[in-house]
């Protein structure tokens, strides 16, 4: 699982907080970025480094505030690395001085610029997991993702993941879906492969740009200014088609070899369950995030004035997370919802995906549409099928990975000139009549 989707338990419900422990820092200038102006919140402060004080603080009140057996730890930026070594052997310091019994983990969202030995060492011997952000091939890669100078990254990158190869550190890989990937899911989907990656999360890159920014360009979906979507944002249908193709090549044959965030919290879906991932989720408000300074804000996507809901070096961390405050914050996803939305076939499985995306109008004219609605529409009425074979084995005590068989006897069916006899062993290759395997479905 990503830093991102984890979802842990506190004294109200399962809460998980992302830390900035560098605020928006970074030694990349990616164009899409929506992190790094987050610097104009702050135009007092002069050292992004979250102190030693607030760095105890944090991890001994997130810690007491989870319920169960194992507390996880995300630490994102800006770029988290930019820190040093020594804070992070500091951080973990601190977690065994307040575990009490408790397992604790680590993940870290990198670029994977600064990773050397060094860094390895301590992340294998203190079983860190590592997001590395990469976005395909060196050609797509580069067009975004540059450092300060405007030079790509990638075979730094590259570098970066060989190293944690080397050194046994386990990992899984974040891309981003933009204007210049959108159209190269499988090139995208297969050299992640190809440099080792088994889990994978592909995220959608959607931002609006005020004609006329005041502290920050980038707004929220409630702007009411003129505003218009970046050139580097994904086409809401492309983003659809974009991760059906890498559906259709993964469930043919990479089904429980490799694994897709957004494939597995569609089968959440699909089983009846609530979706662990919180874009997903009926209601939100259980992933905040934490800037340098100990500042607490409703959700990574929210970081703005109105949705600061304290700090924890004056009130609680769990007072905060249980707060009306978040409450709203949270409940707000599914009250907000437009008609077009609850009335949707595939809203079990969307439910209305991340409010910071709700800026367009439903065909009835009514706000609060996804922007990426008709992608996902296109997406989750495509995968239907197969996902319901998958639920169906898993109900059965089977492995979802059957559903190979199941589409490798659809393609041998479809090029038969005739109907296939009931009786006549099913092409699957499961050993069984045709009527009673993939016949009946």
């Amino acid at each position: 699982m990503s830093p991102a989707g984890a979802n842990l338990t506190a004294t109200r419900r399962g809460f998980h907080v992302m830390t900035k422990a560098t605020g928006p820092i970074c030694n990349l200038d990616c164009t899409y970025c929506y992190y790094l102006e987050k610097e104009n919140l702050y135009p007092e402060t002069k050292s992004w480094a979250m102190t030693e004080e607030v760095l105890e603080s944090y991890v001994q009140q997130y810690i007491e505030a989870q319920s169960t057996p194992e507390t996880h730890f995300a630490w994102q930026g800006g770029e988290p690395t930019l820190l040093g070594v020594d804070f992070f052997r500091k951080a973990v310091e601190f977690q065994k001085k307040y575990a009490n019994g408790k397992t604790i983990t680590n993940a870290l969202q990198t670029n994977g610029i600064l990773l050397n030995d060094t860094w390895c060492s301590f992340l294998a011997e203190n079983q860190f997991l590592i997001g590395i952000s990469i976005d395909g091939p060196k050609a797509i890669h580069d067009t975004y993702r540059v450092d300060k100078g405007g030079r790509g990254t990638f075979d730094r990158v590259v570098r970066g993941i060989n190293l944690m190869k080397r050194h046994g550190v386990e990992f899984n890989t974040l891309t981003c879906v933009h204007r210049g990937n959108e159209q190269k899911p499988l090139e995208v989907y297969r050299f992640l492969k190809e440099i080792g990656s088994r889990y994978m999360q592909f995220i959608p890159i959607i931002e609006r740009v005020a004609s006329m920014p005041e502290t920050l360009s980038l707004v929220q979906p409630e702007y009411d200014g003129d505003a218009r979507v970046s050139a580097w944002s994904v086409r809401s249908l492309q983003y659809g088609k974009f991760l059906s193709a890498i559906f259709d090549e993964w469930v043919r044959k990479d089904v429980g070899r490799y694994f897709v965030q957004i494939f597995d919290t569609a089968l959440q879906g699909w089983l009846g369950l609530e979706p662990g991932l919180c874009v997903f989720a009926e209601t939100c408000g259980n992933a905040l995030v934490m800037e340098h300074n100990g500042d607490l804000y409703s959700c990574d996507h929210y970081v703005y004035p109105e949705f600061k809901v304290g700090n924890i070096m004056d009130v609680p961390l769990a007072d905060m997370v249980q707060s009306g405050q978040q409450a709203a914050f949270g409940e707000a996803k599914k009250s907000t919802l437009p008609k077009y939305c609850v009335e949707c076939e595939v809203r079990f499985a969307c439910n209305g995906e991340c409010p910071k995306h709700r800026f367009i109008k439903t065909p009835d004219g009514d706000p609060g549409l996804n922007y990426l609605c008709a992608g996902y529409k296109h997406f989750f009425n495509h995968i239907d099928p197969y996902m319901k074979f998958m639920a169906t084995e898993l109900r059965a005590k089977r492995p979802a990975a059957n559903v190979m068989r199941f589409v490798q006897a659809d393609a041998s069916l479809a090029t038969k000139e005739h109907t296939l006899s009931p009786n006549v062993a099913c092409p699957c290759g499961s050993g069984k009549k045709y009527k009673k395997c993939c016949g009946k479905l």
